[in-house]
């Protein structure tokens, strides 16, 4: 066994148990009532078990305006294990997450030859707060999912690039379309892999046109994807309408929101399960600031391209792994999504990791003194992830703490609201459900369970607050 060999296998193990040890408390996490529900515990076609009538819904039907026939495979297996034990579901995506990090430390280690940078990237991303609502909500099995098979792809390509054989190729595609039959947002890989072939992996034999005719089978699956993904989330009634927000709310919304992900990313705080849509509300010169920011960080580093490909790789990484769900086609009310982030930030870790060992490349104890920075910023992420688990702990725990750091959600009140009266907790509940309303005022599922929550309370003519 030779010393490359051990330096990376005990970064693989440190990495693991690191992630372990960090997201530990997940394991007395419950289900929360805001798709768990939907997605397992009331799901009767994941809990029928597998036979050829469930295998074959998943593949032929959409179900929760989705088409993810893997992920609903995955638990459909969880719930075959362990029933209604939400633990074991939540050991599932973490284990999935554990699986991302170390693989994704292989990749970039292969691809770069850099072992502390490709750690850095890798532990990163296994700790960073933004990634807790992938790993802690068991609804979003489909990030972990599609990322392990993401990663998966990428390692087939690289081994693929190293000595071209059609079994390698084929493998990255298959690879491919399992990513994409466990979340449609892996639809921009192929655009990723194209960046990688000018960075880390220099094909400069190759012709841009040659590179992109042998991708052409992967954009086709991306097209196929983005097509089923848009007829069965428009049927299901979740892709809103352009009279929903307007044009000018969408894109004002997605120009804040690529720099909203980079300061959450910087620093974490106010993380929340649901951010509601600005609308047209976002301040005109703040909206102008952004897209001139974004255009300018974009022409820099095309700029640099040359002499600092990795600043124009990690970036555009970024950027274009966002654009499923940056809110031009706009799926829900919400205006960003913690979620989103699970694979765009990698792109932003390798500016940073490249970034670093460049900038300090004259030091005298470079070494030294960027290990110190960066167990410094793995430990804070751990603390702040830490923290942001106690937020996932059960459902009113989850919604309080989201009522408290955002405003204008009529959605979480009532879910909040609803937790209350199944709580027994009906009086308070009721003041959420008028806050709702005010919100909302035209909402019938809130209006019924107002009704619902007067008549525990025996209040036959109770009277509505608005």
């Amino acid at each position: 066994m030779d010393k490359s060999f051990q330096k990376n296998l005990l970064v693989c193990i440190l990495l693991g148990l690191v992630t372990l040890g960090v997201y530990w408390p997940v394991f007395k996490c419950e289900f929360v009532k805001y798709d768990d529900d939907v997605y397992v515990t009331d799901n009767w076609r994941i809990q029928s078990g597998f036979n050829r009538d469930s295998i074959s819904r998943v593949f032929t039907s959409g179900y929760a305006s989705n088409w993810h026939p893997v992920t609903w495979l995955s638990h459909m297996l969880d719930w075959q294990l362990f029933g209604g034990e939400a633990w074991g579901h939540h050991l599932t995506n973490l284990l999935l997450h554990i699986a991302n990090t170390v693989l994704l430390f292989a990749v970039f280690r292969r691809m770069t030859g850099a072992v502390w940078a490709s750690g850095f990237v890798a532990a990163a991303f296994a700790l960073h707060p933004l990634h807790v609502e992938s790993v802690a909500w068991v609804a979003e099995r489909k990030d972990v999912l599609s990322a392990l098979f993401w990663i998966l792809t990428m390692w087939c390509y690289v081994r693929y690039v190293e000595k071209p054989k059609v079994g390698r190729y084929f493998a990255a595609l298959l690879f491919f379309a399992l990513g994409l039959m466990s979340k449609p947002m892996v639809v921009t890989l192929p655009f990723v892999l194209l960046l990688l072939d000018r960075w880390p992996l220099e094909r400069k034999g190759k012709a841009i046109l040659n590179l992109f005719v042998e991708k052409i089978p992967f954009f086709v699956l991306s097209v196929g994807s983005g097509v089923v993904t848009f007829f069965v989330q428009r049927s299901g009634g979740s892709v809103s309408g352009i009279e929903v927000f307007g044009m000018k709310g969408r894109v004002s919304n997605a120009l804040v929101s690529y720099f909203g992900y980079i300061d959450k990313m910087i620093w974490p705080r106010g993380l929340a399960i649901f951010y509601p849509h600005p609308a047209n509300s976002l301040p005109i010169a703040e909206v102008i600031k952004c897209g001139f920011l974004l255009m300018l960080v974009c022409v820099l580093f095309l700029w640099l391209w040359r002499r600092k490909k990795y600043l124009a790789v990690g970036w555009l990484w970024y950027v274009g792994t966002l654009v499923p769900v940056i809110g031009l086609v706009q799926v829900g009310s919400q205006a960003m999504a913690d979620r989103y982030t699970y694979i765009p930030l990698i792109g932003l870790f390798i500016v940073i990791a490249w970034g670093a060992s460049e900038f300090a490349a004259g030091w005298r104890y470079r070494k030294v003194i960027l290990s110190i920075l960066a167990v410094a910023v793995l430990i804070g992420m751990s603390i702040g992830t830490r923290l942001q688990l106690r937020h996932w702990r059960d459902s009113a725990a989850l919604f309080k703490h989201t009522l408290a750091v955002t405003k204008g959600s009529f959605f979480i009140h009532n879910n909040y609201a609803n937790v209350l009266k199944d709580s027994g907790k009906v009086a308070e509940a009721i003041e959420h459900y008028n806050i709702a309303l005010k919100i909302s005022p035209n909402s019938a599922e809130v209006y019924n369970n107002f009704g619902d929550a007067v008549n525990w309370l025996g209040e036959a003519e109770g009277s509505l607050v608005l």
